[in-house]
């Protein structure tokens, strides 16, 4: 089964159970609802901005106008890095952005962000939907009050822009990177000086000398960023978001409040707005390289084997750690590595193997 088909078959499938329950549960209603969501995005950014007013869009129109949603762009009501925050509080009712960011809130968080090495977006997909991860991500962000939607996958990503050649290890010591999450983690046990910015601060960051190198998403979002005229080379693999997963949150009380036919709306909206930003990642990514190479020149180059062997160990020994620490952590990376050795047996004899020809 093909990658489009294997996804579209969990988004139906989901649906099909949604539908199922809508049938004895669903409340007719012609209460209005206006909410705010804020999001991580500059506003109209390609892929995550556009996708987060594409997805109020589908709410107003699913819903005949009962459910608005006002969209704000990051820093217009909330700085990018706040989003959780505003939506948990409860003066705003839903949120668009990434789980990556918010490991300090909750640690667990990054897992479904993406798992440096980890499962790629089909594969994460298929735990999320049909793998029991999509309750474990919502008994993680429970504590906050908050309600999570996988709402996009941005892909496999690239491993980022940088001003010098990586040859070896040892040119990683002292490197000051823009890398969120996990990957930033791996990045300082490798000597490398990690930083989180939002992203519409990433282009002066580099720009001006005050980061070294810097990762965002692909090619499709970093030509958009015009980051190839702020670096020369362009690393990959992105080793540290295999899949980069995008989160529709919403605040539970918010939620709770709505008639049972909206939240039906809500969920099934996010299963296709997650199923259609793939796809738009998978067009645009090799439209927008071809363009940075043929037309700007970019410099690609590919990570040393003994950088990502190394990178690798330190990845598979901070998730060790966290396991250690977090009761919780570890119940949800002992669902996503069963579920990814399992699934990588059937990937072996479908997916990988159609590389050999």
């Amino acid at each position: 089964m093909k990658r489009r088909e294997f996804i579209g078959a969990s988004s139906l499938a989901v649906l099909g159970c949604s539908n199922d329950n809508a049938e004895s549960d669903t409340t007719n209603s012609s209460e209005q609802f206006r909410w705010r969501m804020v999001t991580s995005w500059p506003l109209n950014f390609p892929g995550h901005g556009v996708s987060a007013a594409r997805l109020a869009r589908r709410f107003s129109e699913l819903s005949g106008g009962r459910l608005q949603v006002d969209v704000f762009a990051a820093r217009e009501l909330v700085p990018a890095l706040e989003v959780l925050d505003a939506v948990s509080g409860g003066s705003i009712q839903m949120g668009h952005t990434g789980p990556i960011y918010w490991r300090g809130k909750i640690p667990a968080a990054p897992i479904f962000g993406s798992i440096p090495f980890g499962m790629q977006a089909d594969e994460f997909n298929a735990w999320i939907y049909h793998g029991g991860g999509l309750d474990l991500w919502r008994e993680a962000y429970e504590p906050l009050n908050v309600i999570p939607f996988l709402a996009g996958n941005t892909g496999p990503q690239m491993g980022g822009w940088f001003n010098k050649e990586i040859n070896s290890l040892a040119d990683l010591v002292g490197l000051k990177m823009r890398i969120p999450g996990l990957g930033g983690d791996v990045m300082n046990r490798a000597g490398a000086l990690p930083v989180t910015l939002a992203a519409g601060d990433i282009f002066t960051a580099l720009q001006t000398g005050a980061i070294d190198a810097a990762e965002w998403v692909g090619p499709y979002n970093d030509l958009a960023f015009g980051l190839h005229q702020a670096a020369r080379y362009y690393y990959y693999p992105g080793w540290q978001e295999p899949s980069g997963a995008l989160e529709c949150i919403i605040s539970k009380p918010a939620y709770d409040a709505l008639p049972m036919d909206l939240k039906y709306i809500i969920e099934t909206a996010c299963i296709a707005e997650a199923d259609y930003v793939l796809a738009e990642f998978n067009a645009r990514n090799f439209q927008a390289l071809n363009v940075l190479i043929n037309e700007h020149q970019v410099e690609l180059r590919a990570f040393p084997n003994e950088v990502l062997a190394e990178l690798k160990l330190h990845s598979e020994a901070i998730l060790t750690e966290m396991i250690i620490n977090d009761e919780l952590v570890g119940r949800i990376y002992e669902s996503y590595t069963k579920f990814a050795g399992e699934l990588d047996e059937w990937m072996k004899i479908s997916r990988d193997a159609h590389s050999l020809y």
